[in-house]
């Protein structure tokens, strides 16, 4: 078997969600480094991670010839300087999501990546579930047939943030999925929500995307939710698929679509989902994987700097719909094609 090359890799920010990016890429053989600005949460990290370097300074840091890559786990107002520094210190980047606060932001990170020949990665981890990729090559080879309708459900009474509305914090993932599975972008979207804990900070949003082809989606987001839900649903035109992460087992099934004239209407028959096997792996160290073969294959990653801009062009115009109380937004079609030409 042909050994894996690996790269010398800095987690950056070991809080929420740095830690698991720090313990997936230990257990990879690829930390090398940590970075955080909290002392005792820096020092309780070292001593975690004993083979890994510990740095307070992202500027020493970023000094070390050593370190290659770069996973920036910050809060998202930094992560365009953050991404920016990084790269003109001629790092490989991994940006948890979103890349940017601002399009043109992340077309600067593009470009700098572009010119400079390095990695820029965005951390869409659902993009690496092992049950989206088997979802992925039931569309393309056809077992759904012309998809008619998305809807997702991302809802939790979880992590409360007060930098960003639940809109950034849960939707990324899946719009990002949403647009893989269409293969475009949608040319309409509007987007509802309700702040009832911090004044202008949705708690709850419901975003409608609309595409050329007459297709649909809606995602939607809370984290002021009874109950944890995890919810896709993907209608065809033959069949339907049902993803949903937070059951235990038969986290992905298959419906017939049986809908039929009868005595001059439509009947739908009742089916049973069939459960569709894929590989089980967990998706953050399938996803910190990827980073580390883009750096040693210089391939571009599934979830690229362009695939990070596309999701932040709907974000954008999902937050501008809501800001205007549903009103909907034409996406702009030339920036659109300018995203999908990088």
């Amino acid at each position: 078997m042909e050994e894996v090359q690996r790269s010398r890799i800095c987690v950056v920010g070991c809080g929420y969600w740095g830690k698991n990016l720090a313990r997936n890429f230990s257990q990879l053989g690829l930390l090398f480094a940590i970075c955080e600005s909290d002392s005792s949460r820096l020092q309780s990290f070292a001593e975690q991670y004993p083979e890994a370097k510990a740095y307070d300074s992202f500027r020493e840091m970023l000094a070390d010839p050593l370190v290659e890559g770069v996973a920036l786990a910050t809060p998202a107002e930094q992560h365009f300087t953050m991404a920016m520094a990084a790269l003109k210190a001629g790092k490989d980047v991994f940006v948890e999501k979103p890349l940017s606060l601002d399009v043109q932001d992340a077309e600067e990170l593009i470009e700098e990546a572009r010119n400079r020949r390095r990695i820029l990665m965005v951390g869409h981890v659902l993009r690496y579930h092992p049950a989206i990729l088997k979802l992925q090559q039931l569309v393309a080879d056809g077992t759904l047939g012309k998809i008619e309708y998305i809807y997702s459900n991302r809802l939790s009474m979880g992590k409360i943030r007060n930098e960003e509305n639940a809109l950034w914090s849960f939707a990324p993932h899946d719009i990002s999925i949403t647009l893989a599975l269409m293969g475009r972008q949608p040319v309409q979207v509007a987007a509802a929500g309700g702040a009832y804990l911090q004044p202008n900070i949705a708690d709850v949003t419901v975003s409608h995307l609309l595409f050329e082809n007459g297709a649909r989606a809606h995602i939607f987001v809370s984290w002021l939710h009874p109950y944890k839900e995890q919810r896709l649903v993907v209608i065809g035109s033959r069949q339907m698929a049902v993803f949903e992460d937070s059951r235990p087992a038969n986290k992905l099934l298959l419906f017939n679509k049986r809908i039929e004239w009868k005595n001059g209407a439509l009947e739908a028959g009742k089916c049973e989902g069939v459960p569709v096997e894929f590989e089980l792996s967990e998706p953050l160290q399938r996803e910190c994987q990827h980073f580390n073969h883009c750096i040693t294959t210089r391939n571009q990653p599934v979830t690229c700097g362009a695939e990070g801009l596309r999701v932040l062009q709907v974000l954008q115009a999902c937050q501008r719909s809501l800001q205007m109380n549903g009103e909907p937004v034409q996406m702009n079609t030339l920036a659109a094609r300018k995203i999908a030409a990088l």
